[in-house]
């Protein structure tokens, strides 16, 4: 997987989605923790990249809220001790209706009439809904947003009040 910048390549933005915490059993495998919502990125043939080079998931399995997953390039505890505290990074996936926090990053934040209200500096995770954090101060819970067409621009549509706090 390139991160190049070359005027042959283009950059593959590589997102986190994870990471290994620990070696289970004696024959490889890893006990990974995943930070996103889409589990198909434990699904066999999956592909990380990370520090120690490129992992592809060969099994996968659910063990309390994490996941138990032996890579083709981990054969044994050893190779499995090395791997603790691994950072797993892999490509976007392609979901038209999704909102990725790397897209929202650096977006202007519009209401329904074309008010600026800011600009996006970060995406905060909140139980309820997560928050877009604005260079103006504002928090605005990501349910709010009616729209982010693929350009540099979120349409969101508040209740009263959200403004003013």
């Amino acid at each position: 997987m390139s991160t190049s910048n070359s005027s042959s390549e283009t950059p593959t933005h590589l997102l986190d989605v994870g990471r290994i915490l620990k070696p289970h059993g004696l024959d490889g495998e890893v006990v990974v923790e995943l930070s996103t919502n889409r589990l198909e990125r434990a699904e066999p043939g999956s592909v990380f990249d990370t520090p120690a080079g490129s992992l592809t998931v060969r099994t996968s399995r659910p063990h309390r809220n994490r996941f138990i997953v032996e890579f083709e390039e981990c054969r044994s505890r050893g190779e499995a001790e090395r791997l603790r505290g691994v950072l797993l990074r892999a490509e976007a996936l392609e979901d038209p209706d999704a909102l990725w926090v790397h897209e929202l990053i650096g977006s202007q934040v519009l209401t329904p009439d074309g008010i600026v209200r800011g600009v996006v500096e970060s995406v905060q995770a909140n139980p309820a809904s997560d928050l877009l954090v604005l260079d103006s101060g504002a928090l605005v819970p990501l349910r709010f947003v009616l729209g982010h067409p693929g350009g540099r621009s979120i349409t969101v549509d508040p209740p009263e009040g959200l403004w003013e706090l």
